[in-house]
């Protein structure tokens, strides 16, 4: 079943796709989701199959332990938590269709070229996600590794899109742990964020790295489908808020990805995506599934001592909100996936009653700040395998990043989302 891989996926966000208004095909999504990494499991990578084995095995032990006290949340929602994570993760999976990869075999270099491969690198990773990495760092290479300065900028520039683009899988896993939050509270904020984190990069590497830097031949055209995109995702959720942005990512990517696909025949192109490039997300349906479980453990460990989990008392203040994003930045550097670490601050948080959407940016915040900076988040094993840069390295280069992103983050939230401040 193993050559299937792709259509079993496709197969993952269809059926999720129609459990939207007919329920009863949840369960055959959710089998189907549980096929892949089974299926999959002697081709994953060794990170991922250790990182989703400890959250198995944590979460089971979790949910066997609540069991025997009276507690037991259900399997459905065991088994499911995060399937609307990977039916959207699957669906922008698709963008990379809408790719076009440029004939010019000249780089450009100076200011300019640090500026231009930037915001392309924030801009059409926002839309196609990890792909983009390779795809600008392919071409910057030289004899298979990227500058340092190279690195500093693709890195962070492309992290730096999951604060507010909605095709990044870390707006689903916010809208999932944050309940209630709103994606069009966090656009604005997320944006502003995004604009000073590339700002600072930039100003970094050309005032005081001032190593020689050659860029990505951007093209206006190249810019054209991620704005397109972008902008009718803005334009539904402004006249029809009502619509889960989760759903509209997950029915819009796939189809605006084969109508404006650039290759050749479509349906021939579409084949070969889905029968041979699909299963490279089977490593993501590990993970995600695994820390389904175990969120789902946590969740219900905390029923079970609901007073040792209880943060009865506190407020959700602008100090704890720079407490939590910083542990969740330390911890994340040192490897432990974003997604993880939300999955265990929010049953403690929610209980809080913050702002829903001020929930969210914290988890964005995590997500984009940590990814930038860890060289054992998907990006930074990304530069590390392929491009050959130092683990090291990476975090002497980025540590300075990360606290003045913590710092500029706290003071975001206060600006945007914190209503009768008590420190």
């Amino acid at each position: 079943m193993r050559k299937y891989i792709g259509w079993i996926i496709v197969g993952t966000l269809v059926l999720y796709l129609l459990s939207i208004p007919a329920p009863s095909f949840l369960a055959a999504s959710t089998l189907l989701a549980w096929l892949v990494p089974v299926l999959m499991w002697p081709t994953l990578t060794r990170s991922a199959c250790s990182q989703a084995m400890v959250l198995m095995a944590i979460g089971c032990a979790a949910l066997i332990f609540s069991a025997f006290r009276g507690v037991f949340i259900g399997w459905q929602q065991i088994l499911s938590a995060n399937l609307p994570l990977l039916a959207m993760f699957v669906a922008v999976s698709f963008l990379v269709l809408t790719n076009a990869g440029l004939e010019d075999h000249t780089l450009p270099e100076g200011k300019s070229a640090v500026i231009t491969t930037a915001f392309g690198a924030h801009l059409i990773g926002a839309v196609i996600n990890v792909s983009v990495l390779f795809v600008f760092g392919d071409r910057l290479q030289r004899k298979g590794a990227l500058t340092t300065v190279q690195s500093i900028i693709l890195a962070r520039s492309f992290c730096a899109a999951a604060w507010w683009s909605p095709f990044f899988v870390a707006t689903g896993v916010a809208l999932t742990y944050a309940p209630g939050m709103s994606w069009q509270e966090t656009l604005i904020p997320g944006a502003i964020m995004s604009v000073i984190a590339m700002g600072y990069s930039i100003v970094e590497v050309c005032y005081f790295r001032k190593a020689a830097f050659s860029g990505y031949p951007l093209k206006a055209e190249s810019l054209t489908v991620p704005v397109f995109l972008a902008t009718v995702v803005i334009c539904v959720q402004h006249f029809k808020p009502g619509i889960s942005i989760l759903n509209l990512i997950c029915t819009l990517s796939p189809a605006g990805a084969i109508f404006l696909m650039k290759g050749r025949p479509r349906m021939a192109t579409l084949h070969d995506f889905i029968d041979n490039r699909l299963a490279s997300v089977s490593s993501q349906f590990a993970l995600f599934l695994a820390a389904g479980v175990f969120s789902t453990g946590i969740k219900s460990i905390t029923h079970v001592y609901p007073a040792l989990f209880s943060l009865e008392g506190y407020t959700f203040t602008p100090v704890l909100f720079s407490v939590v994003l910083g542990a969740m930045i330390f911890i994340g550097i040192m490897g432990v996936h974003p997604l993880v670490t939300i999955a265990i601050v929010s049953p403690l948080l929610v209980p809080l009653n913050p702002g829903h959407s001020q929930l969210g940016f914290l988890f964005l915040s995590g997500w984009a700040i940590t990814t930038g900076t860890s060289p054992l988040s998907g990006v930074g094993l990304a530069l590390v395998s392929r491009y050959h840069a130092s683990p090291r390295r990476i975090i002497q280069n980025n540590w300075h990043y990360a606290v003045v992103m913590w710092a500029i983050s706290s003071m975001v939230n206060i600006a945007f989302f914190q209503r009768g401040i008590a420190f």
